[in-house]
C-alpha cells in the first residue's frame, strides 16, 4: 500500500515535471520562431530586398520566411525517427539546440547594404535550420507530457500545455521586438531587430538545464526494455499509417493558415494597407497572446468533456465565418475596432489548438507515435503555414481587397470540418497499442 502511494505520488510528480519542461521548451523554440515572423514583416523586405518595389519586397520577405515551413516536415522525419529509436528526451536537448544557434545567428546576418544578395541567402540557410529544428520540437514535446498522463481522462488538458508554447512564445517575441523598438526607435532598423535574436541564447540555456533534469516517458521507456522498438519508424508509419498522416495535416488547414495570417501577415498589411502603428499591431498580437494563455488549456479541457472531434469541428467552424468579421473589423479604420479584431483573433484558432495535441497524437500506436503525429503536424506547414502570407499577399495585390483573404480563410476551413469528420477520436479511450500498429486506421 505504501509502495503504491509513493509510486503513484511520484508519478504525479514526474508528470508535472514533464508538462513544465514541455511548456517551457516548446516556449523558447516557439519564441525563435515567432520572433523571425514578426521582424519578417517589419524589417527583412526592407533590409534585405531594397531594390524591390514594396510588394514584391514583402513577397520576397515572406518567401524566404516559407522556407522555415518546408523545413519542418524535414524535421518530422529526421527527429521522429530518432524520437522513437532513442527516445523523447534526447530527441527534444537535440532540436532545442538547433533552433536556438540558428535563431542566435539571424542576429547577425549582414543585411543587403553590407554584402548585397548574400545576406538574404544566408538568412534563407538559417531559415531552413530553423524549420529543421521546430519540425522535431512538437511531437516529442507533446509526448513527453501525454505519455506521463495516468488516465485517458485528461490527455485533451495535458497535451494543450505544450499547445501553451505557441502563444507563450508569441507573447515574448513580440514583447521582445516592442521593448527593442521602443528603446532603439530610429535605429531599430540599424541594431534594435537583432537584439531579441542573440537574446535566444540565453533562453536555450534556460530550456537545455530544464529539459536534462526530467525522466523519459513510462511508455517510450516500457517498449524500450521489451525491445520492441520500430527498426524503421518514418517508413513504418508511412506504410501503415498514411491515412492518419494525411488526414492531421488536413485539419490543421483552418489552425494554421489563418493563424499566420493574424501573427505574421498582419504586420505587413497593418503598416502598408491600414498606416497603422507597428507598436500599435504588436500590442495587438501581444493581446491576442495573453488570451491564448487561457483559452487554450480551456479547449483542451473541453475536449476531455465533449469530445476531441466535436470540439475540433465547432473551432473550425468559427474560424471559417471570424474570417469575415475581423477582415470587417479591420477595413473600418478604426484604431480601437483593429485592435480588437487583432486581440479577438486566435480565440476560434485555439478551439482547434487546444484539442489539437490530443486529436493527432492518439491516432498513433507508441512506437511510431513521434514520427507519426510529426510528419502529420508539420505537413500542414508546406500547404497552409508557409504559403499563408505570400497567398494573402498575392490575393490582396490581384484583387485589392481584404475579403478574398477572408475567402481564404473560409476554403480553409471547409477542408478542416471534411477531414474533422474523418479523423478517428480517442476521447478517454486506450490510444493504439503494439497489437493494432500494423492495422493502419
Amino acid at each position: 500500500m505504501g509502495e503504491h502511494a509513493v509510486g503513484e505520488n511520484d508519478s504525479k510528480r514526474q508528470l508535472r515535471r514533464a508538462i513544465i519542461a514541455a511548456t517551457i521548451g516548446t516556449t523558447i523554440e516557439w519564441y525563435d520562431f515567432f520572433l523571425y515572423s514578426t521582424v519578417t514583416g517589419l524589417v527583412f523586405g526592407r533590409l534585405f530586398f531594397p531594390d524591390s518595389e514594396p510588394v514584391v519586397a514583402t513577397l520576397q520577405a515572406f518567401t524566404v520566411y516559407a522556407v522555415g515551413f518546408l523545413a519542418r516536415p524535414i524535421g518530422a522525419a529526421i527527429f521522429g525517427h530518432y524520437g522513437d529509436r532513442i527516445g523523447r528526451k534526447s530527441t527534444l536537448v537535440a532540436t532545442l539546440c538547433v533552433m536556438g544557434i540558428a535563431t542566435f545567428l539571424v542576429g547577425l546576418v549582414p543585411t543587403y547594404a553590407q554584402v548585397g544578395i548574400l545576406g538574404a541567402v544566408l538568412l534563407t540557410i538559417l531559415r531552413f535550420i530553423q524549420g529543421i529544428g521546430v519540425g522535431g520540437e512538437w511531437g516529442g514535446s507533446v509526448l513527453l507530457s501525454m505519455e506521463w498522463a495516468r488516465t485517458n481522462a485528461h490527455r485533451g488538458f495535458i497535451a494543450s500545455w505544450p499547445q501553451f508554447g505557441v502563444p507563450a512564445g508569441l507573447f515574448l517575441a513580440n514583447l521582445a521586438v516592442l521593448g527593442f523598438s521602443a528603446m532603439s526607435g530610429a535605429d531599430f532598423f540599424v541594431w534594435g531587430w537583432r537584439i531579441p535574436f542573440l537574446f535566444s541564447i540565453v533562453l536555450v540555456g534556460v530550456g537545455l538545464y530544464i529539459r536534462l533534469g526530467i525522466m523519459e516517458s513510462p511508455a517510450f521507456a516500457r517498449l524500450a526494455s521489451s525491445e520492441r522498438l520500430a527498426r524503421a519508424p518514418v517508413t513504418e508509419v508511412i506504410k501503415h499509417h498514411l491515412r492518419g498522416i494525411i488526414l492531421s495535416a488536413l485539419v490543421r488547414l483552418a489552425e494554421q493558415a489563418p493563424f499566420y495570417l493574424f501573427t505574421a501577415f498582419i504586420f505587413s498589411y497593418g503598416t502598408t494597407n491600414l498606416g497603422v502603428s507597428r507598436n500599435l499591431l504588436l500590442g495587438g498580437v501581444l493581446g491576442a497572446s495573453a488570451v491564448s494563455f487561457v483559452s487554450i488549456p480551456l479547449f483542451g479541457h473541453l475536449s476531455d468533456r465533449i469530445g476531441r472531434r466535436q470540439m475540433y469541428f465547432l473551432g473550425a467552424a468559427a474560424t471559417g465565418l471570424f474570417g469575415f468579421g475581423y477582415v470587417a473589423l479591420l477595413n473600418t479604420g478604426s484604431t480601437a475596432l483593429i485592435l480588437i479584431a487583432i486581440v479577438l483573433s486566435l480565440v476560434p484558432h485555439d478551439m482547434m489548438y487546444g484539442p489539437q495535441a490530443a486529436l493527432i497524437a492518439e491516432i498513433f500506436p507508441t512506437r511510431v507515435r513521434y514520427s507519426g503525429a510529426s510528419l502529420g503536424y508539420q505537413l500542414a506547414s508546406v500547404v497552409a503555414g508557409g504559403p499563408a502570407p505570400i497567398i494573402a499577399t498575392a490575393l490582396l495585390a490581384s484583387t485589392g481587397s481584404g475579403w478574398s483573404i477572408a475567402g481564404y480563410i473560409f476554403a480553409c476551413a471547409i477542408v478542416s470540418i471534411v477531414a474533422t469528420f474523418m479523423m478517428p477520436d480517442y476521447t478517454n479511450r486506450p490510444m493504439p497499442d503494439e497489437a493494432v500498429a500494423s492495422e493502419g486506421l
